[in-house]
C-alpha cells in the first residue's frame, strides 16, 4: 500500500509512463531504460484534445451489442492450467505463419476513428483486424470499405478486450500503438510466457486465487474453473508487485495501516516538508519504540529522523486500505485490500501502488474466502464491512494465493491475449505501458 492511496492526486507523473514513450523504437531498437521514459507523461485528456475531429454518419449502430459480443471471448479456463499451455502451443504456429506473410498491416490515422467515421485509414484498419482474427474476412468486405461501421466496431472491441483495453470501440493513438506492435514481438512474448505458464500448470489446489500482475486482474478458481475475475491495482514500475506463492490465512476488517519504512522515506517525509498538517488531516499517528505517541512537530522532517518511528493510520473512511485487508505470509509484506478510490479500477493503466494489490468488489472475494469458515455467512461479511469495527477472521482452511507475471496467453477457443510488459521481464523490450 502507498501514501498516494491516501492522497493519490499528488502522485508524480513519473509513476505513469506513456505508451508512446515505451513504444518508441520498439521494432529492433534497444531496450528503453526506465529512467528514460519515466519522466514523460500525457494525460488521457491531453490525448483526447490533440485528436482531430472526424466526420460521422448520423446513423445509430449496435455498439452495446458489440460490447457484449466482445466480452464473450473471455474464458472460464484458469490461466495457470494445462489447457492454457495446449492453447498457446496451438497459437504459436498461427503467429509464425503471420510473420512469414510479412506481419500485419500498420494502422495510421491523424484522428480518432469510431463508428460513423469515414477515412482512408479504415481499409487498412479492416485488413489489420482480419490479419489478427478479430474480424472475419467476409465482414471486412461488407458495406463501404472506408467507413467505420458496426462490423468494424465489433472487431475493434474484440481487439481491445484481447489487449486489456477498455472496449469502447474507439481507435485512438493508444489502440493504434498497440496494433502496431510487430508480430515478431508478440510471438516472442507468447513463447516466453509459454515457459512461465507451463512451470505452473500442475495442480494448484481445489480453490485458489491467482493475481496476474501485468493484467492487473485476479482470478478466483474453484474445481478447475474461474468462478470470478476482479480488476486490481498493482505496483508501479519502480515499486513492483512481487511474484510469490502463499496462502490466505486471515481477513482483517477495518484494519490500521502500518506505513512501511520505504513509504515513510519516499512519501511521508517529502509530504510533511510541504504540508505540515498532512498526518493530522489523514489520521496518521507517530509512535516511538516504547509505543508512546509522538506529535508531528517534535520530528525533524528535514532529516531521516522520521524513519526511526512507527506510523499508523486509524481505521475509517479515509484509511488507505478502506474497509478490509486480505493477509497472507510473505517476505515482501504485501497484501490485498480495499481502497477508497474505486474510480481507478476503470483505468486502462492500473499500475499505481507501492506493491500491494487493491481489489475491485473485494466483498465478493472476502465472502468467497470465508465461505467455509463457521459463522461467516454473506450477511456476516456485509455486516463486518459496514459496521466500522476492528475485527479479524481466521480462515478455517487457508486458500492458496499465487502472484505471477503473464503478459501473453491463449484460450481453448483459440483467442490470443496480450498485456503490457510493464516491468520489462519478457526480454523483448518495453511494450506499451497503458495510459
Amino acid at each position: 500500500m502507498e501514501i498516494d492511496a491516501v492522497h493519490r492526486h499528488s502522485a508524480p507523473k513519473a509513476s505513469r509512463p506513456t505508451r508512446r514513450a515505451l513504444l518508441a523504437g520498439l521494432a529492433g531498437a534497444a531496450l528503453v531504460p526506465t529512467a528514460a521514459f519515466a519522466q514523460q507523461s500525457e494525460s488521457p485528456l491531453e490525448a483526447l484534445t490533440r485528436s482531430q475531429a472526424v466526420r460521422e454518419w448520423q446513423q445509430k449502430f449496435d455498439a452495446g451489442t458489440n460490447a457484449a459480443q466482445a466480452e464473450r471471448i473471455k474464458s472460464d479456463t484458469p490461466l495457470l492450467s494445462a489447457d492454457t499451455v495446449t492453447a498457446i502451443e496451438a497459437a504459436i504456429p498461427r503467429l509464425q505463419e503471420q510473420q512469414a506473410r510479412g506481419g500485419w498491416p500498420k494502422v495510421k490515422s491523424s484522428s480518432r476513428l469510431k463508428v460513423g467515421s469515414r477515412s482512408e485509414a479504415v481499409p487498412r484498419l479492416r485488413e489489420r483486424l482480419v490479419a489478427s482474427g478479430d474480424m472475419p474476412a467476409d465482414q471486412a468486405r461488407m458495406g463501404y470499405y472506408d467507413t467505420f461501421d458496426s462490423y468494424v466496431d465489433a472487431a475493434v472491441r474484440r481487439f481491445q478486450v484481447r489487449h486489456g483495453l477498455r472496449p469502447d470501440g474507439v481507435v485512438d493513438d493508444t489502440v493504434m500503438e498497440v496494433m502496431n506492435v510487430p508480430v515478431e514481438t508478440r510471438l516472442a512474448q507468447l513463447e516466453m510466457n509459454l515457459v512461465r505458464i507451463r512451470a505452473m500448470s500442475g495442480f494448484l489446489g481445489d480453490r485458489y486465487i491467482f493475481m496476474n500482475v501485468p493484467a492487473a486482474e485476479l482470478e478466483m478458481v474453484e474445481q478447475g474453473r474461474v468462478v470470478e475475475r476482479h480488476n486490481a491495482v498493482v505496483g508501479k514500475i519502480d515499486r513492483q508487485t512481487p511474484t510469490l506463492t502463499s496462502a490466505v490465512r486471515e481477513i482483517n476488517f477495518h484494519p490500521y495501516w502500518h506505513v512501511p519504512v520505504s513509504i515513510i522515506r519516499k512519501d511521508l517525509i517529502p509530504k510533511m516538508q510541504t504540508e505540515p498538517d498532512y498526518l493530522t488531516k489523514n489520521h496518521i499517528r507517530i509512535f516511538d519504540g516504547r509505543g508512546q505517541e509522538v506529535p508531528p512537530e517534535a520530528v525533524d522532517w528535514n532529516s531521516v529522523q522520521a524513519t526511526q518511528y512507527s506510523f499508523r493510520q486509524d481505521p475509517g473512511g479515509d484509511n488507505a486500505m478502506s474497509t478490509v485487508k486480505v493477509t497472507f505470509p510473505n517476505k515482501d509484506d504485501v497484501y490485498m485490500h480495499d481502497t477508497p478510490f474505486k474510480d481507478l479500477f476503470g483505468d486502462n493503466n492500473r499500475f499505481y501502488s507501492s506493491g500491494c494489490m487493491r481489489i475491485q468488489n473485494i466483498q465478493g472475494l472476502v465472502t468467497w474466502l470465508l465461505r467455509d469458515t463457521p459463522g461467516w455467512t454473506p450477511d456476516a461479511v456485509a455486516e463486518a464491512l459496514n459496521n466500522g469495527q476492528r475485527l479479524d477472521a481466521k480462515l478455517k482452511t487457508p486458500v492458496p494465493v499465487y502472484i505471477n507475471y503473464v503478459t501473453a496467453w491463449a484460450t481453448t477457443a483459440g483467442v490470443i491475449h496480450f498485456r503490457d510488459d510493464i516491468y520489462n521481464k519478457d526480454g523483448v523490450g518495453m511494450l506499451v505501458a497503458q495510459e
